[in-house]
């Protein structure tokens, strides 16, 4: 690096030692360093937000410019760094959520480099959905489900359900055109907007009377967690006074599912009976464990677990995504599909 600048391993030590206000500097002027040092600095600043996402949290907002960086390796490990530190740490990256925002928009903007600025927005989003859910940032979340690639399709309906889990009133007009894509050729496409439309229902179960039919056809679904989330908003639907057309040997048959499906479709079967199940007549709102369903505090302890069970392969050594035999020893990439190992 040219006098003006600092080395990239010292850049990273003085990050990684919370020397912020170096640090921050430092970060700055990363964007003019030559090309060779700035990606070997956003290589090692990746790793340390992977490894300790708090030490970046106070330096977050220095690294935006490199969203925008010529060369797109560089943009697309930038992009990852806000995820990790996202994740981790959301506070920290409400004040990039405007940068995030222009490269999820920005159509000629590499699409993984899209996929992971959603990702990092839904993170946001979970904590802070007023400073994401703006309606020019829901609308690009939204539109991009009908033509994406089905790598960014999967980022952008996961940020969507981290709104309606943030605050489900966001989405509680969007019920009939996220219910368009519900049966959507993408696993976690369809679980994640099953999802959004459950939280939406925890808190306006009414609303999504106008999904029951998109809603019906996901409890034949090929995966137990999109069928066990379409029963879940059933039952909402149903315990709401709607009416509810689902013929009832449907939910009945699913009581004898998968646990993730049996319990919530006992529960849309009780609810559409005008049953009152006993685990969800005991639950206390306030306390998501009480309840496996129905509530947003559910949802969101049980999110996790429903999508790590949906991405593992079925058999060692396949892509969980498409099914592809994968080598030992390959790329970080599935070669076919493009989705992370």
């Amino acid at each position: 690096m040219d006098d003006d600048g600092v080395a990239p391993e010292e850049l990273v030590r003085q990050v990684a030692e919370e020397q912020t206000e170096t640090g921050r500097a430092a970060l700055a002027a990363l964007a003019a360093a030559p090309v060779a040092d700035r990606k070997a600095a956003t290589r090692e600043l990746r790793e340390l937000a992977e490894e300790r996402p708090g030490a970046l949290a106070p330096v977050l907002p220095a690294l935006v410019d490199l969203l925008t960086d010529e060369e797109r390796a560089i943009r697309l490990r930038t992009a990852k760094l806000f995820v990790a530190v996202a994740r981790a740490e959301p506070d920290a990256a409400v004040p990039t959520v405007e940068r995030l925002a222009e490269r999820l928009a920005d159509e000629e903007e590499f699409y993984y480099v899209r996929a992971r600025s959603a990702e990092a927005l839904g993170y946001v989003a979970l904590e802070h959905p007023e400073s994401v859910a703006s309606p020019e940032t829901l609308a690009d979340l939204r539109v991009g489900l009908e033509f994406d690639e089905p790598e960014v399709k999967e980022k952008l309906a996961k940020a969507l359900e981290y709104v309606a889990l943030g605050d489900p009133d966001r989405l509680r007009h969007q019920v009939d055109r996220l219910a368009e894509h519900v049966d959507d050729d993408g696993d976690l496409v369809r679980y994640h907007l099953c999802t959004a439309l459950v939280a939406v229902g925890c808190a306006y179960p009414e609303r999504l009377a106008e999904a029951t039919e998109e809603l019906g056809a996901r409890l034949d679904d090929p995966e137990p967690q999109v069928r066990g989330r379409a029963a879940e908003a059933i039952g909402l639907v149903a315990g709401s006074g709607a009416e509810v057309d689902v013929p009832a040997g449907t939910l009945a048959a699913l009581v004898d599912d998968e646990p993730f499906v049996a319990e919530r479709a006992r529960f849309a079967h009780d609810q559409s009976s005008g049953e009152d199940s006993t685990e969800q007549s005991d639950a206390d709102p306030d306390d998501p464990s009480s309840s496996p369903f129905g509530t947003l505090g559910a949802v969101r302890e049980s999110t996790e677990s429903a999508v790590d069970e949906l991405t593992s392969p079925d058999v060692e050594g396949e892509c969980p995504h498409c099914g592809l035999e994968l080598p030992e020893q390959g790329p970080p990439m599935c070669p076919r599909c493009g989705a992370p190992r």
